[in-house]
């Protein structure tokens, strides 16, 4: 995997990273867009979740919640009290037939006898026509209604419902709203909604009869309503209470959200500055040792060329002098490669002279290189844009030299709408693909860093040939 560049911030200055696998520039990246930088003297540090604010946010979440839990629960609450109240005024009808009105059908009111249908009727208007009754009719199976205490009813036939005939056979009360258009309803009218309970009643005599009272259905609905004031404060007090409790947890959890917060921030800081101490390390090491080696060895072989040409040794200039130049190419790779690891002018001297020394190899190739960073004096880069554009530029030049065969690359850092933007031409082979193909690695890498700074990148051959590399950064 071709290495590639993420850039962090830390307190006490920049530091510009060197990572050669793409998951470990999409780990840094998202840490940088997570945690943003952490110089609290020039920039705005990451701040942990603040505890009020999320405990806030999280109370009023819950109480939205257990108010349209509260509001669900009203609306079936209020179905169910209406319930309870028809099966109510169902009881009260069956105990009032039972108790009041049944003993008094003899087979007298069967016969239309004036006494026993005026005993009845005294009976029902004193005890059962009171409060939410307005209306009580008897039938028989065949629908005549055989009392009645609207008189004009009385003796007349109306076919029975589906409901009143299996209330009448099943032997059990059913309740259902009135329907006021229908032609046995027509002395009703006048009493607004009505709740109709029919129930099975046995004469004296054994014979299967029904009875139906008339209730306002206002009362039911009071009934109902009152039931719901009953159970709604517990139902409330309940969610309250839920609600109460569900804070201090959020609070505690929120806390601990926070503390682990602190704790990672602190743990990635150690580690990016631990890997920062680790690669100066190894380019000292580098530096002192191998690469002053390689100088050494460098010049005592060019000392040693020169004795040869003088004389002492014809033969061995030839191999002296290749040896001295192999020497002094593997020295050059070991400073190119300190560049990789940590490229010191980018974070001393800033981005012009970094581009500048990753144009140095192409130009001892003998490639032209015209370096260029020309931004408004207004526009200040940060760390964090620098090291892209760098990446951005190392990418380019390394595949210039591998893939293009090119002898001019111009490299340009200019301003436009607020963003940065990096563009490296060549006039070699041009490019055919695009940044995301699984065969360019390094601007697969490239391409996700461009994406997680918000900026994008673009690799095109231009009609006149070569390959334009562009790299947009908001600034």
């Amino acid at each position: 995997v071709e290495a590639g560049m993420v850039s962090v911030s830390r307190a006490g200055g920049p530091v510009a990273i060197r990572y050669p696998a793409r998951v470990t520039f999409h780990l840094l990246g998202g840490l940088q867009a997570c945690m943003g930088p952490v110089d609290d003297r020039q920039r705005s540090r990451a701040r942990p979740p603040s505890v009020p604010a999320e405990v806030l946010k999280f109370a009023a979440l819950a109480l939205c919640s257990l108010l349209a839990i509260a509001v669900a629960s009203a609306v079936l609450l209020g179905r169910q009290t209406r319930t309870e109240a028809i099966r109510d005024a169902k009881n009260l009808t069956t105990l009032a037939v039972a108790g009041i009105v049944e003993p008094l059908v003899t087979p007298g009111v069967l016969a239309g006898d004036r006494a026993a249908v005026a005993r009845l009727d005294r009976a029902v208007r004193e005890r059962v026509l009171r409060g939410p009754v307005v209306r009580v009719k008897l039938w028989d199976r065949s629908g005549r209604v055989l009392y009645s205490d609207e008189r004009g009813l009385i003796g007349r036939r109306f076919p029975l419902g589906a409901d009143e005939i299996a209330a009448l056979e099943g032997g059990r009360a059913d309740a259902a709203v009135s329907d006021l258009s229908s032609a046995e309803n027509r002395f009703e009218k006048t009493s607004g909604k009505l709740l109709e309970v029919y129930t099975p009643l046995t004469a004296t005599d054994g014979t299967p009869l029904l009875v139906e009272a008339y209730s306002r259905y206002a009362s039911v609905a009071a009934s109902g309503r009152r039931q719901w004031v009953v159970l709604a404060p517990a139902l409330i007090g309940a969610l309250l209470l839920l609600w109460a409790l569900l804070v201090p947890f959020a609070w505690s959890l929120a806390r601990r959200l926070r503390d682990r917060h602190r704790e990672r921030e602190a743990l990635m800081l150690r580690a990016i500055e631990a890997s920062d101490l680790e690669r100066r390390r190894i380019a000292a090491d580098l530096h002192d040792g191998p690469v002053q080696s390689m100088a050494g060895v460098s010049f005592a072989l060019a000392a040693a060329a020169d004795r040869a040409g003088a004389g002492e040794a014809p033969d061995l200039e030839p191999a002296l002098r290749d040896a001295s130049a192999r020497a002094r190419q593997s020295m050059r790779e070991l400073r190119a490669a300190l560049v990789e690891i940590h490229p010191p002018n980018l974070e001393r001297a800033g981005l012009l002279p970094a581009l500048n020394d990753l144009a140095a190899p192409l130009s001892r190739q003998g490639v032209d290189v015209d370096v260029d960073v020309a931004l408004p004096s207004r526009f200040a880069l940060t760390p964090e844009v620098e090291a892209l554009l760098f990446r951005g530029a190392q990418e380019a030049l390394r595949n210039v030299a591998k893939h293009a065969d090119a002898r001019h690359v111009i490299v340009r850092v200019t301003e436009r709408s607020g963003a940065a933007v990096l563009a490296v031409t060549d006039d070699g082979r041009g490019y055919s693909g695009r940044p995301g193909d699984p065969g360019h690695m390094g601007l697969v890498l490239l391409d996700g860093l461009a994406g997680d700074a918000g900026g994008r990148l673009d690799v095109r051959a231009p009609p006149e040939g070569g390959t334009r590399l562009t790299l947009e950064v908001p600034l």
